[in-house]
């Protein structure tokens, strides 16, 4: 599906991937897969995650699946710059996370010839485009919605939905915080909170 080798002589092609999706839709599991599979084919590999995302683990990108990659956790997106040495393909983890330089970010690494894979909420709680994900949106080549099924009538969901009070967008939380819910349950939680 993707040139993953330049030919020789030819600078190395970049682009920018992004898995978006609501949350326990297998947006990281995604991104885990991608990753496993260019180490698998020899390519120099790092993973980036935003400081502030310590649910499972300080140092790795963990699904709710929990399966799990290294990581570097960056406390800005500029970070990365400084830290991606010689590779081939950089993975990031819960980019709606990072501030909106995310995307000028993955834009010189694409730039230079790197394969840039992006995963993150794509909506917020309140059913808002997430930080820096829709202009992550606008300059990718590829982009991928996963779906996560309806807790409430098992049809596709593409919300997350806060269970608990509070208005901050950035919330850490899992199933006791959060469930998935389609456009339908969506409004009608939203209307009965």
């Amino acid at each position: 599906m993707f040139l993953e080798q330049s030919r020789k002589g030819e600078p190395k092609h970049g682009w920018i991937e992004v898995i978006a999706g609501s949350m326990f839709s297998g947006k990281t599991e995604e991104l885990i897969r991608r990753l496993r599979r260019a180490e698998f084919a020899k390519q120099n590999v790092e993973i980036f995650k935003p400081e502030v995302d310590i649910r499972y683990s300080e140092k790795e990108v963990v699904s709710h699946n929990s399966t799990t990659i290294r990581s570097t956790p960056v406390p800005s997106s500029s970070n990365i710059l400084l830290l991606i040495g010689d590779v081939d393909v950089v993975g990031i983890d819960e980019a709606q996370f990072f501030d909106t330089g995310i995307v000028e970010v993955c834009v010189k690494m694409a730039n230079m010839g790197i394969r840039v894979i992006a995963a993150g909420l794509d909506m917020d709680f309140a059913g808002r485009p997430f930080g820096p994900m829709p202009a992550l949106f606008a300059v990718a080549e590829y982009v991928t919605k996963v779906h996560a099924v309806c807790m409430h009538c098992g049809e596709l969901a593409q919300f997350s939905h806060r269970k608990s009070a509070g208005k901050n967008i950035v919330m850490l939380g899992e199933k006791d915080i959060y469930e998935p819910l389609c456009r339908r349950c969506f409004n009608v939680a939203n209307k009965e909170s």
